[in-house]
């Protein structure tokens, strides 16, 4: 069976935020789970936040009529930073606007690496036969009930995008793989000897990298979507000026840094 191929993207970038609602309920959810570790809820911090819930993004993905009419066999959600509610299940309110027959799932507690894990799972899902059709959804939102610790307190915005991917129908933007090394050389290894490729570096990369001739950096606004924002928006026009895609960031919480590769198909 064929790889899986880029179908359509969208992307969602600050979105209107809501009213704070459930925020008692939600502070004692947090109270219990942070006194353990000695803290306790900043709900300054909580209650200026934006509360743009992760089911808001979804639904602002799927209005897009390119993802919003496909009928994927499996759902994925991945994700870096919790929901403003931790109380709902987003996958399964995913697979409901998409025809309500996919397996879904969340990926969540891997930081930026939860969407490559995402689509290393939808590359053996579709070449095992069981899902034909995949979307994952790259969910982004800033409210939370205490600082997120990052370099340079650097600012968030509420971002999400969302990959159609499925078998190859001719000329297309195929995954390939997708890994992880403990710095972005490594990680890098072999993947831009090639001619033809251009190499996306996400906005946490700030080591130096091997030598390449096309660079597109992306610029800093987000934790984990980053480089998922930029193939959404871009992937068209890569796809018919490079023969290879090869999208790089490090987690500054980890040092790791992610890998995924994406090839033209259907070309010489």
């Amino acid at each position: 069976m064929s790889g899986l191929v880029v179908r359509a993207a969208v992307s969602v970038r600050s979105p209107q935020g809501r009213a704070p609602e459930g925020v008692p309920a939600a502070l004692d959810y947090f109270h219990d789970l942070l006194t353990p570790f000695g803290e306790k809820p900043d709900e300054e911090l909580l209650s200026r936040g934006l509360h743009v819930h992760h089911r808001d993004l979804v639904d602002l993905l799927v209005a897009d009529e390119a993802v919003g009419r496909s009928r994927p066999e499996l759902a994925i959600v991945a994700h870096a930073l919790p929901d403003v509610v931790p109380f709902t299940a987003v996958a399964p309110h995913l697979t409901e606007q998409l025809g309500g027959r996919a397996v879904n799932f969340a990926i969540g507690q891997q930081g930026l690496a939860a969407p490559f894990t995402a689509l290393r799972i939808a590359s053996a899902y579709h070449r095992s036969g069981r899902a034909a059709e995949v979307v994952i959804a790259v969910l982004e939102q800033t409210t939370l009930p205490t600082p997120f610790p990052l370099p340079g307190e650097t600012p968030l915005t509420d971002s999400a995008a969302a990959l159609v991917l499925g078998a190859s129908t001719g000329e297309g933007l195929g995954f390939v793989r997708a890994h992880a090394a403990g710095s972005a050389a490594e990680a890098l290894g072999r993947e831009l000897e090639e001619d033809g490729t251009l190499l996306v570096l996400g906005p946490w990369v700030t080591e130096d990298v091997p030598d390449h001739g096309a660079v597109h950096r992306v610029v800093p606004g987000s934790y984990c979507t980053s480089l998922w924002l930029e193939l959404a928006d871009h992937w068209q026009e890569w796809q018919r000026d490079f023969r290879r895609i090869v999208l790089c960031d490090t987690d500054p919480r980890t040092g790791r840094s992610h890998v995924a590769l994406f090839a033209a198909t259907g070309t010489p």
